[in-house]
């Protein structure tokens, strides 16, 4: 795949950023014809996936979560390598970050809003102390317009306590002018990189166009803050040693002979994004 163009960034300024709002990102990290054929990779593990019970999670009409293989992508060593994502990781969840996921988001025509929600339950460490343990990273397989279903973000929620949301993730719709007040909604294209706090309050909008618009995840974590349990990334042993060294270092996987078709491990979320958040 191709590799990513030449690109400046100021990373103290890109840490604080996310400090303070919860999200960042960087315009132009990968080309757009990288993330044309990480589109194709993502649709064909979609298909794939939506044939056989467990390989999809439903996050609302129209919409849902596959994690897929990492040798599926064919661009991920590029992206667990890319010095934007390594400096992050490095900065915000120290030397020995581990990755966790990997999967992509894909809503089609006729997916509604979502109901504002974080990805898991907030730790003490985030709500109490003010420490990120776990980053999202996003890349989009489209270019995002109005009527795609943009990603809204809350910006500076990553720190509300939640423990009192339903399984800790999903605000009572009482609270939610909080974050439709703070909402900001991102148009990302083909190529740019995000990275957010899994705890940063967002939703997915209303879909209305024929195209979907897959959105690749790769899930970090600071040691000790257990999302790798929530998830199951294999990958073949030639794979594996042909990878970076610095791939090889963050990488938590299982080491298989031959690969099998991966299970969602849960489905609180699916249960709640069926519901109707008008």
């Amino acid at each position: 795949m191709a590799t990513h163009p030449s690109f400046k960034y100021d990373i103290a300024s890109q840490v604080a950023q996310l400090v303070e709002d919860g999200i960042i990102g960087l315009k132009g990290a990968f080309s757009p014809e990288w993330a044309d054929d990480m589109r194709d990779d993502m649709m064909t593990a979609f298909w794939e996936a939506i044939q056989r019970p467990g390989g999809a999670v439903g996050r609302g009409p129209r919409r849902w979560y596959v994690e897929m293989h990492p040798q599926a992508f064919r661009g991920f060593a590029d992206l667990i390598t890319h010095p934007w994502v390594v400096d992050v990781c490095s900065h915000v969840l120290g030397p020995d970050y581990q990755i966790v996921e990997i999967g992509l988001d894909v809503p089609f025509q006729g997916a509604k809003y979502q109901p504002w929600h974080r990805d898991f339950p907030s730790p003490a460490d985030t709500y109490r102390d003010r420490k990120m343990t776990s980053l999202a990273f996003n890349l989009t397989g489209v270019d995002v317009t109005e009527d795609m279903g943009p990603f809204e973000i809350a910006p500076g929620t990553q720190y509300d306590d939640g423990r009192e949301w339903k399984h800790e993730m999903f605000p009572d719709k009482s609270l939610w002018g909080r974050f439709q007040e703070r909402a900001a909604r991102k148009y990302p294209q083909r190529g740019d990189i995000s990275c957010r706090s899994a705890l940063t309050v967002h939703r997915g909008t209303e879909h209305q166009s024929p195209i979907a618009r897959p959105v690749m995840v790769l899930g970090v974590d600071a040691p000790g803050a257990g999302h790798a349990e929530l998830h199951d990334m294999m990958v073949t042993r030639d794979w594996y040693e042909a990878l970076p060294d610095i791939a090889r270092q963050h990488l938590v996987c299982r080491i298989v002979e031959e690969l099998v078709p991966i299970s969602q491990k849960h489905d609180i979320e699916g249960l709640v994004m069926g519901a109707d958040p008008t």
